[in-house]
């Protein structure tokens, strides 16, 4: 059962932001709301305790935090927002916490976002911030995760990685990702109704914004309509009451019956994104997040031929069990 916290912000969310996606006009209106008051920066608290750097690519800032000493690992954070809306203080909050508990280095790019860019732009910065990250780190070593449009993000970037001839990151880590934009699946109309947060009319409008005139099922905008084999191993996080998870629960089938292995964490009576927000399932589903990225060093030193003599039968099996997760 949800925890009471879990029902008190769906509560809140219902009665405030779902409202930015009821219609195409109050998503605009959301929008040049956000833009007077919106600040990118990590908080005061967080620049010190990490020692976060900036860099800028194409004009854009890139926050860094270093990794701990020791570490190789670098995650590419890529933030939701449905590509119209900044980072927030839930994602600097998540990515401090995960950095804490992790040891790894973050690199958090503040791409530019809709209506007053578009898909390549978009790409076009995030793709030169990843094949920076090639010179500096094996791109084993490299995570990409990513909430909602940061999701998407995260998956297309690969793509179009992989399409370039490029080496793809050793993982994924997709938080309630939205993996097709075209919304029009009548399960995920369906499940809109329980939905405290998201809707498909402002939904669409974002997208409208951001897609530079491409076709719904473009994979560029739609990844799963693309080539899923080509993804790294990845662990998907998505709850029962976020009207993306029924094309989340196909992008899993798919992409396992293209031989990725996937491992789901299906949080019932969630909304979404909810590992963001400070309660008891967001706890539980950073531990989730945090015994993966764990175990995917793990099974990538296994599986390295200089580092391991280990026989192909006595290495560490995938481990199923996390697919079925429930997190109540």
């Amino acid at each position: 059962m949800p925890s009471l916290k879990s029902r008190i912000v769906a509560f809140v969310l219902r009665h405030s932001r779902k409202k930015a996606f009821a219609t195409p006009e109050n998503m605009q209106r959301w929008i040049a709301q956000a833009r007077k008051r919106q600040s990118h920066q990590p908080p005061v608290w967080m620049m010190a305790r990490h020692g976060i750097e900036t860099r800028d690519v194409h004009g854009f800032p890139v926050y860094e935090i270093p990794p701990r000493a020791g570490s190789t690992k670098r995650i590419l954070y890529l933030h939701g927002g449905a590509y119209v809306f900044e980072i927030t203080s839930y994602h600097w909050a998540l990515i401090a916490d995960l950095a804490d508990r992790l040891g790894y280095g973050f690199t958090v790019p503040i791409y530019p976002i809709a209506p007053e860019h578009d898909f390549h732009d978009m790409f076009g910065m995030v793709g030169d911030v990843y094949r920076s990250m090639l010179n500096e780190a094996d791109p084993r070593d490299i995570v990409f995760m990513g909430d909602s449009a940061g999701g998407n993000m995260a998956v297309v970037l690969t793509m179009m990685m992989a399409e370039e001839g490029l080496p793809v990151p050793g993982s994924h880590v997709l938080i309630s990702p939205g993996l097709d934009v075209s919304l029009t699946n009548p399960a995920t109309i369906e499940a809109e109704l329980a939905d405290p947060w998201l809707g498909i009319p402002g939904g669409q409008e974002a997208i409208r914004l951001y897609s530079a005139g491409m076709e719904p099922t473009d994979w560029h905008i739609s990844p799963i309509y693309g080539d899923l084999s080509v993804l790294p191993r990845t662990l998907l996080l998505t709850g029962s009451h976020d009207m993306l998870t029924p094309d989340n629960l196909i992008f899993v089938d798919k992409a396992r019956d293209a031989g990725v292995e996937v491992e789901l964490v299906y949080g019932e009576g969630m909304f979404h994104v909810w590992p963001l927000i400070r309660m008891p399932e967001a706890r539980q589903a950073r531990n989730s997040i945090v015994a993966f990225l764990k175990t995917a060093r793990s099974l990538q030193a296994d599986n390295d031929p200089i580092n391991s003599t280990a026989s192909a039968s006595s290495k560490a099996p995938f481990i199923e069990g996390v697919a079925s997760t429930n997190i109540a």
